[in-house]
């Protein structure tokens, strides 16, 4: 009697996403459209941009005017179009907006008059896929995902020696975990 082998299934299941979670009727027709694109042309670019469409709002963090004015000033960008799956919002320290050609999902009010203001040019993907179906002349551009708030908060217990986690302080004034570790007058300085 041959006994079978019996198949460890825990592996099993494909934790990534094939669709966004959103119900949003507007992101699923883009959905529909870079899901043919990336099917039908050979170019990466629309896989990319298919795989950003699925992503949570964490993984899609904002862009601000000033770091996109800074990404497209680098050599070879000029006349490109900037394309960002995310929103594209304002920087008040920004005094200078430059001339961009921008597609992005959603773009603030404060930045879109902006970048109008400067001559620059706002689309969205669906124009953008008949512009160029392949990508041609874009930069794609992310923001910074450890940027959030929550994630100073991440790693090694605050205190540990080696940590540089923030700690969750109720307020930063002169009694609040300000003592023992965290001054040298007081016994020692983490």
């Amino acid at each position: 009697l041959n006994m079978g082998i019996d198949i460890n299934h825990k592996n099993d299941r494909k934790v990534r996403r094939t669709e966004p979670k959103s119900e949003d009727v507007y992101l699923r027709l883009l959905v529909k459209l870079y899901r043919f694109l990336a099917r039908r042309t050979n170019a990466r670019f629309n896989k990319v941009v298919l795989r950003r469409l699925f992503m949570s709002r964490i993984n899609r963090p904002p862009m601000s005017l000033s770091r996109l004015g800074k990404n497209m000033a680098k050599a070879g960008r000029d006349g490109k179009t900037a394309v960002v799956v995310g929103t594209i919002t304002d920087d008040v320290r920004l005094f200078n907006c430059p001339k961009l050609k921008v597609c992005a999902l959603r773009v603030t009010d404060g930045a879109r008059s902006r970048i109008i203001k400067a001559g620059g040019e706002i689309i969205t993907f669906d124009q953008l896929a008949l512009r160029s179906p392949k990508g041609q002349n874009c930069v794609l551009i992310q923001a910074c995902r450890s940027h959030r708030e929550a994630v100073k908060h991440f790693g090694k217990a605050p205190g540990v020696p080696g940590s540089h986690a923030k700690p969750y302080v109720r307020a930063k004034g002169r009694k609040f975990e300000k003592a023992r570790g965290r001054r040298a007058g007081r016994a020692y300085k983490v």
